[in-house]
């Protein structure tokens, strides 16, 4: 029985390799289609056309840089001002993104314009070692010539403009990150907490007394003189670094107290910062029968019952306990700061 799914060669049905009309292969070689020139390539006035087009492109990618600068230097902005605040973060995106995008729309429209498009087919020939720097300075001169950079000079100094102040916002931002005196672990050493200060619902600011928490039960609390601070940005900065998270669990649930803590809870309620150890995120998921924490970004898991040790994730250390206590009508308040820096790990942190 012949194989029917291969083709019987005898058939006539098989062109086989060496047969057909080109007598070497058995399809012809379709070769390349016929070149079109474009516009640019035959006539000079489109070519000129072509480069102030380019070159417009290349201005309104510095134009872009300037109104970066304009937002970031000119634009004053002042504490609670959010209408200067709006206008500076238009200035300083609409102007990023038209200085990078001048420059990719001009680069993409001088290839498509003025760089030669035919088609070259080069045949593989052995390189000898001698002739090995001869032939790359051949190569980056046809480039250079192709782009023809060196006869059209308006192009030329518009991109150079452009490449030369494109990237200067992105070091200027790098450099402004944090021009400050108190830069690092010491900014996060002390918090709005000190001895007395009322732990208070997030937003609402009304005070908690410790019959408001049942068993199970969680949530978010501010220290009560953060409402004191009247500059909106420095407030916020504040509450991030202050912000804790209130439990209440059963006494016989922990595991862990060590020597010192013993007063650091009121009737089963414990308190910890929302900040996690890892890199910053908000832990905010509370699972009352494990008594763990969850940080939702990078998954590491706290254990409440045991101070907040990591049980799980990349997290490398407990989150900071803060010390609680009632005052004399009964509202939680605190008994100090964290005794340690709140937030990711980054530095040698120590204790205060």
């Amino acid at each position: 029985m012949g194989e029917h799914g291969n083709g019987d060669p005898k058939s006539g049905a098989v062109v086989t390799a060496g047969e057909g009309e080109s007598g070497t292969y058995a399809l012809e070689n379709p070769g390349l289609p016929p070149h079109r020139p474009r516009l640019a390539d035959v006539d000079e006035k489109a070519a000129k056309r072509a480069e102030r087009q380019v070159s417009v492109l290349f201005l309104i990618s510095i134009i872009g840089t300037v109104v970066f600068f304009i937002g970031y230097f000119v634009v004053g902005v002042t504490e609670g001002d959010l209408h200067l605040l709006r206008l500076q973060n238009t200035l300083l995106g609409l102007g990023s993104a038209f200085a990078m995008l001048g420059i990719g729309l001009g680069v993409v429209h001088w290839a498509k314009t003025l760089m030669p498009d035919h088609e070259v087919v080069e045949d593989r020939k052995p390189l000898r070692a001698e002739a090995d720097r001869e032939e790359a300075q051949k190569i980056l001169t046809e480039v250079v010539d192709e782009t023809q950079i060196a006869r059209r000079p308006l192009l030329r100094n518009t991109l150079i403009g452009a490449a030369l102040l494109a990237p200067l916002p992105a070091v200027i931002m790098f450099r402004d990150l944090d021009r400050s005196e108190n830069f690092g672990v010491e900014r996060m050493r002390h918090t709005l907490w000190e001895e007395g200060v009322r732990l208070v619902r997030d937003p609402t600011g009304t005070p908690i007394r410790a019959a408001d928490l049942t068993i199970g039960s969680a949530m978010h609390v501010i220290p009560e003189n953060l409402r004191e601070i009247q500059s909106h940005g420095q407030r916020l900065s504040e509450k991030a670094k202050a912000v804790v998270l209130l439990m209440r669990m059963n006494p016989a649930d922990f595991k862990q107290v060590s020597p010192g803590r013993e007063d650091w809870t009121y009737e089963g309620i414990i308190a910890c910062s929302k900040v996690c150890t890892h890199v910053g995120c908000p832990v905010a998921l509370y699972e009352r029968h494990t008594h763990h924490l969850l940080c939702p970004c990078h998954q590491s898991t706290f254990d409440a019952s045991q101070e907040f040790k990591v049980v799980f994730g990349p997290a490398g250390r407990p989150l900071p306990q803060l010390p609680i206590t009632v005052d004399e009508e009964g509202f939680l308040v605190a008994r100090s700061d964290f005794v340690e820096p709140v937030g990711p790990t980054y530095w040698e942190r120590g204790n205060a």
